[in-house]
């Protein structure tokens, strides 16, 4: 099997053709000469897309090189993350969801439930949720989750979740394919936002879902249609062109992050120090055991010692901008809580690794907190 340096480069590319790029450029159309019988494969623009299809097609090869997953392509993380729960999920279903997941999940969890759905939560560490399987129609797993960065084991968890009956479905979005890759661990979706680190320019909303199962993906395509969460032509080509360093970029924020992570841990006022690759850190046995070698991700988290010692911290770096989201080439960073929704502290700082020379982020993110120090 290639590297996947290589296939990031090669992913999803249409057979080399005189005098045409080697990625077609966006097809914008919503509609499709059809003759005769609707029978595709492009038809109408909320059903497919050419320039979907080649973006789902090098997904499908990320995260499953041995055996292209199918993938669905959606408009935004949040988009596909709704599609596999309500694709999947009937009145009467029961749902296990992460307690400490992504922000909009109690959203997701209030609609569940008005629907008739049970939903039952429990913390990502310690595979807590497996106390919560007996029963459960679906179990949705956040690892590493966001923003705490803790680590579950996939492959026990699916396996208990399966002799319950259970399909299993992993929020990937931290990891990447390239750093995990849950189907190979067992899980029947992998499921990201595309507007982090697998586009990783700050300049796309995306997001996907891929399954090994057909038919799990013929109802998650049949919601995409159905509620019109279509991505956009332009969307899609450049998501599909940026793939092509993402293995440059997740190693070399990976390598960041660690680096950064490492220069922190010995600062008295920060409390609370997480990244799955820190050898101390609680997640770490896990993490190593299921996610690729060296690619822990871009996200290191940290608490200072409240709101003003946090923004003062964050006025005064100059590499790192004061934004949201993660993944991307530009280091970020931001005061969690000012958000609401997560149960962190007031001081707490998600940190995103971008590119950067790691010496020249720890020098500034250092000068920061010192100057948050004596200012204080």
């Amino acid at each position: 099997m290639t590297g996947d340096g290589t296939r990031v480069v090669r992913a999803g590319l249409p057979e080399p053709a005189a005098y045409e790029p080697s990625l077609p450029g966006p097809v914008f159309a919503a509609h499709f000469h059809l003759p005769g019988d609707a029978v595709g494969p492009y038809t109408y623009g909320r059903e497919a897309n050419p320039t979907w299809s080649r973006l789902e097609q090098a997904i499908g090869e990320l995260e499953s090189p041995e055996e292209p997953a199918h993938t669905v392509a959606f408009a935004s993380g949040m988009a596909a993350i709704t599609a596999v729960l309500f694709s999947q999920l009937r009145a009467g279903d029961a749902v296990v969801l992460p307690n400490d997941g992504y922000q909009l999940l109690p959203a997701v969890r209030d609609r569940m439930e008005s629907y008739g759905i049970e939903v039952r939560t429990a913390p990502t560490a310690g595979d807590a949720q497996l106390d919560e399987l007996d029963g459960a129609r679906l179990l949705w797993i956040e690892t590493p989750s966001n923003p705490g960065l803790d680590v579950c084991d996939i492959r026990r968890l699916a396996d208990a979740a399966h002799a319950r009956g259970a399909l299993v479905a992993v929020d990937n979005t931290l990891a990447t394919p390239l750093g995990q890759r849950p189907l190979d661990l067992g899980a029947d979706f992998s499921v990201a936002s595309g507007t982090k680190a697998l586009t990783g320019h700050g300049d796309v909303l995306l997001g996907y879902a891929s399954t090994r199962d057909a038919a799990l993906a013929d109802a998650v395509r049949l919601w995409r249609k159905t509620v019109g969460a279509i991505p956009g032509p332009m969307e899609s080509w450049l998501a599909h062109r940026s793939l092509a360093t993402l293995a440059l970029r997740v190693r070399q924020q990976a390598t960041g992050a660690l680096a950064l992570a490492q220069a922190l841990a010995g600062r008295p006022e920060i409390t609370g120090l997480r990244h799955p690759g820190l050898p101390s850190d609680p997640s770490h046995r896990i993490a190593a055991a299921q996610m690729r070698p060296g690619l822990f991700g871009s996200v290191v988290s940290f608490t200072l010692p409240d709101k003003a010692h946090a923004e003062r911290f964050l006025a005064a770096l100059t590499l790192v901008d004061d934004a949201t989201s993660f993944g991307g080439v530009r280091s970020t960073a931001e005061r969690r809580a000012r958000w609401g929704g997560d149960a962190v502290p007031e001081g707490f700082i998600r940190f995103s690794v971008g590119i950067e020379e790691p010496e020249d982020l720890i020098a500034d993110v250092v000068r920061a907190l010192d100057m948050a120090q004596q200012i204080g």
